[in-house]
């Protein structure tokens, strides 16, 4: 079976890579089973001070396999494996970045909230489509929200809208955009994946001078604003995983599998 998730360690930095293309980079079993070993790796291992979580093609996630979804049993929901995922990331004792060159949604912009620095590109593009295909965006409250202006966040999780980087910069889901000057006509679209590298180069610099229990400690202290207790994420996980099993929420991810729009598109 091909590797979805690969996890390269050079010079104190952990790179994950998110390498399922094919689907978009969606949070198929495979793939949160993969991100679920890398995360727990990085974070026991001591050679590691930096985290980079990225991805190859031009999605950085999907969110949740919806084509698994479509068919899985109730009480078997893929949603149910996304907290301890998010709580990896958010909680390992060591600085993860995200480095977002393309397409995020849904369970996608979860798990780069969850990561302590978003880094994008100007073409990445965001949407909270759950709304759209019958779901709630529970789960990846926690870590969005904590990021996220109210404002902005009532806004775009309730309409679904799309929204670029540089409105993600603004509303707080991404530290900086790797905007690139093409005024003297000599832009080139891989400029833009140049730019990101450089300053995803430059933040990691940045971090690897920091002390690495100091930076552990330092992120428990951020956490401590942050409730993303078992608890919480418990209550959470309810909401999602009875939408996900209901009639709406199954029509929602039938009606995707099948490339068609949902019933509730249609006029009566």
């Amino acid at each position: 079976m091909t590797a979805l998730v690969h996890l390269e360690r050079t010079a104190g930095v952990a790179t994950i890579t998110l390498d399922s293309p094919a689907n978009r980079n969606a949070l198929s079993a495979q793939l949160r089973s993969e991100l679920r070993d890398a995360l727990d790796l990085v974070s026991a291992d001591t050679q590691s001070r930096v985290v980079v979580l990225t991805h190859t093609g031009p999605v950085f996630c999907a969110g949740m396999d919806l084509k698994e979804t479509a068919v899985a049993a109730v009480g078997s929901e893929g949603v149910r494996e996304l907290p301890g995922i998010l709580q990896r990331v958010s909680r390992c004792p060591k600085p993860v970045i995200a480095r977002v060159a393309g397409t995020a949604r849904a369970g996608g912009i979860g798990l780069l909230a969850a990561a302590d620095v978003v880094l994008a590109a100007p073409r990445a593009t965001f949407a909270f489509s759950e709304v759209r295909i019958g779901l709630i965006p529970a789960v990846i409250s926690v870590p969005v929200l904590d990021r996220m202006s109210p404002v902005e966040a009532r806004e775009l999780l309730l309409t679904g809208e799309l929204f670029d980087a540089e409105r993600a910069h603004r509303a707080g889901l991404v530290n900086a955009v790797a905007f690139v000057d093409h005024r003297d006509g000599s832009y080139e679209p891989d400029d833009e994946l140049a730019a990101l590298d450089d300053l995803v180069a430059l933040y990691v610099a940045s971090l690897l001078q920091g002390g690495p229990t100091a930076l552990a400690g330092t992120k428990a202290l951020l956490r401590r604003g942050r409730d993303d207790s078992d608890e919480r994420y418990a209550d959470l996980l309810e909401m999602s995983a009875v939408q996900f099993s209901s009639g709406e929420g199954r029509e929602g991810a039938v009606a995707f599998a099948e490339k068609r729009p949902p019933s509730w598109h249609r006029a009566d």
